[in-house]
């Protein structure tokens, strides 16, 4: 009677251990923990139940299974494709596709393997778009093939609950054959282009070279035309300093020469002479002339007289430092306005505003006739006085 009872005795902590161990399994399998960047889709009996959220979830054990969802961003890599562009040119090419998914019940319930789906789908898409394509735009628009790539991946993914966040294709290769043709073409291209930019710089540094020798041409025949201006107006100067220095001296230059003749007819044989009345005129205004000079009574020196003002003014005496002044003022050349005015004259203006000598001249003339006239009406006046 006491055997079984000690068989018995032995079997019921094994028992209990066992129903301890099923328990904590239990309690294991019903406990789910869910990392806060995924989602867990839930089957019982292979039924689908529903999705669990982040953080702690109990399900029922043993019979439950999870099938985790990571719903951050993911990259996928789309294995380098071949294919034959509009122009028949053979390419490579590859790319990165950047996936998420947006609904984890259709990622687990509309396609088997969802990373491999969108990759199989983006490794047709990229080869049928490169076909639909000439070789140069292949390889210049690169942002044109990245966005028809994600419009052709929209759609179907869309019914798989994944969003395709952006296309990157990494490399756009054609065959090898092309690149060396490509290489050739380049290397033409850009001789043909030094060729034509070495022609160009003659070409400017001719223009340039013309332009600066037209310049030059400009200053120098200014110059020369300043500086025959400058002399035509120091001779027509000169000229009325003279005929002012005439005017003066023309009286003095009668009355000598009267004495002159005198001398020559008191040289003759005869002792009669017949003098005319204009001959006693001018020698009582030499007898003038003699009586207001500065005869010197007690051993001086005979000096003659200063002008006087009216002389002084009529020939100019306290002017002749001012006219000299305003010529060597205007003999002065500035290079620099030259210069401006030499590019104003290639623009087809004429800044110098430089009279012609004629009318330079005619001007003069005609302030030397009005001070001729004023001169004569000042005289007249005097006799009259």
């Amino acid at each position: 009677m006491f055997a079984p009872l000690q068989l018995g005795g032995t079997v019921l902590p094994v028992v209990a251990l066992l129903l301890l161990a099923i328990a904590i399994v239990a309690v294991y399998q019903a406990v789910e923990i869910v990392n806060a960047y995924e989602k867990r889709a839930l089957t019982v009996f292979g039924e689908y139940r529903k999705l669990l959220e982040p953080g702690i979830n109990f399900i029922p054990p043993f019979v439950s299974r999870t099938y985790t969802f990571d719903m951050r961003t993911q990259t996928l890599d789309v294995p380098r494709q071949e294919a034959i562009t509009r122009d028949n040119s053979p390419v490579t090419a590859d790319a990165v596709v950047y996936i998420k998914v947006m609904d984890a019940r259709k990622a687990f319930l509309e396609v088997d393997d969802y990373k491999k789906a969108v990759s199989n789908l983006a490794q047709t898409t990229l080869r049928a778009v490169l076909g639909d394509m000439e070789l140069d735009d292949t390889l210049n628009k690169r942002q044109q093939i990245n966005s028809k790539i994600r419009k052709e991946l929209d759609e179907p993914t869309d019914e798989w609950g994944i969003r395709v966040e952006s296309v990157e294709v990494r490399e756009v290769n054609p065959s090898q054959e092309v690149q060396q043709a490509m290489e050739q073409q380049t290397s033409a291209e850009r001789r043909r282009r030094a060729m034509i930019l070495e022609a160009q710089g003659e070409r400017r540094s001719a223009v340039e070279k013309a332009e600066g020798d037209k310049q030059s041409n400009i200053i120098r025949a200014q110059g020369e035309k300043q500086s025959q201006i400058l002399e035509a107006q120091g001779d027509a100067i000169s000229t009325v300093l003279r005929a002012k220095s005439a005017e003066s001296m023309g009286e003095r230059a009668i009355i000598e020469r009267g004495m002159e003749t005198l001398e020559a007819i008191g040289q003759g044989e005869s002792t009669t002479f017949v003098l005319p009345q204009e001959l006693t005129s001018l020698v009582g205004r030499y007898g003038k002339h003699l009586t207001g000079s500065d005869v010197a009574t007690e051993g001086q020196l005979l000096e003659g007289l200063d002008f006087d003002a009216e002389t002084r003014e009529m020939l100019g005496l306290d002017d002749i430092e001012e006219i000299l002044g305003q010529i060597d003022e205007e003999a002065e050349m500035n290079v620099e306005e030259m210069e401006a005015e030499a590019e104003a004259i290639k623009a087809g203006a004429d800044p110098a505003n430089i009279k012609d000598p004629d009318e330079v001249i005619a001007e003069m003339d005609r302030d030397v006739s009005e001070a001729n006239g004023d001169e004569s009406a000042d005289d007249l006046e005097t006799e009259t006085s």
